[in-house]
């Protein structure tokens, strides 16, 4: 009786590939938008920060300061550039030995700063260089102001578009799933509307609706997630090396494995009550309509 309510073996099949469909959409989503907030955190921890360090202060002195900003909250990772290579990369980048005409290496040492991605924005780093400038043996603190006001306009346009793109699709990968069950539900309307008449309770009637769309909301769901899991596999073995980036990073790779799931499991169970309540609701007439 159940197999006979929650349909055929051949709609069963469609319904729960048309919801893998659907959800391996959403599932796509989710990962492009965590990994592009992982990506603009990458970006912004390559914001540096300069710390110039006054000429004739002893290294000792340097690592004490620098082991002091390494446990601060907004350092991720700092490097101390003595003068020799200050002047080695000065070489390196212009191809001229002015120290053989100068005679003399005028550049100072320095602590370069990585920063935490939620203080790479102008009006932390303003506060991160008064207290950086209060230090004794700071000579100058330099850090592109525009650069990093345009990585944070453009992470902030990106993560909008991206969130109206998702609240779309969301929109039509629940509508997408509600007109596949709702059609399943469609074909056994006047049964549901005879098990009513005959005194059939409104649970009763839509249990077995309800819990054959959470199953193949469910095994959808699993599907969905080992086909994207393969493509994942693919793209970091095909560009990880090439775009130096992992794509088998562990949290975001959980979130969308857990979001297929309970968004496959929760739109079919929403999708199939509403749909028999529906039904329910009518009268005998109107399912000719």
């Amino acid at each position: 009786m159940s197999q006979t309510i929650s349909g055929g073996k051949g709609s069963r099949v469609v319904s729960t590939i048309s919801i893998m469909l659907v959800l391996m959409v959403v599932g796509a989503l989710v990962f492009v938008l965590l990994n592009a907030h992982l990506v603009s955190d990458q970006v912004k921890r390559n914001i540096s920060v300069l710390v110039v360090i006054k000429d004739r202060t002893n290294e000792a002195e340097i690592r004490r300061v620098q082991k002091i900003l390494d446990t601060r909250p907004f350092t991720y990772s700092s490097t101390y550039v003595t003068k020799e290579q200050a002047a080695e990369d000065f070489r390196a980048e212009m191809g001229e030995d002015f120290e053989a005409i100068l005679k003399a290496n005028p550049l100072l040492p320095s602590i370069e700063l990585r920063l935490q991605p939620r203080y790479a924005n102008n009006d932390s780093l303003a506060l991160i260089e008064q207290g950086l400038r209060e230090m004794d043996i700071v000579h100058d603190v330099h850090y592109q102001k525009s650069l990093v006001e345009g990585i944070n306009e453009n992470a902030r346009e990106i993560a909008l578009v991206f969130l109206a793109v998702g609240a779309v699709l969301m929109l039509i990968s629940f509508t997408l799933i509600r007109n596949t069950i709702h059609l399943s539900v469609y074909s056994r309307r006047f049964l549901i509307k005879t098990m009513q008449l005959v005194g059939a309770r409104r649970g009763f009637i839509a249990r077995p609706f309800v819990s054959g769309s959470v199953w193949r909301g469910f095994i959808g769901a699993l599907l969905a997630n080992v086909l994207l899991l393969g493509g994942i596999f693919f793209l970091q073995e095909k560009y990880g090396g090439v775009l130096e980036f992992d794509f088998l990073q562990e949290e975001p790779i959980v979130v969308m494995v857990a979001f297929v799931v309970v968004c496959g499991i929760l739109l079919s169970f929403l999708s199939a009550w509403f749909s028999v309540r529906r039904y329910l609701n009518r009268d005998l007439n109107d399912l000719y309509k």
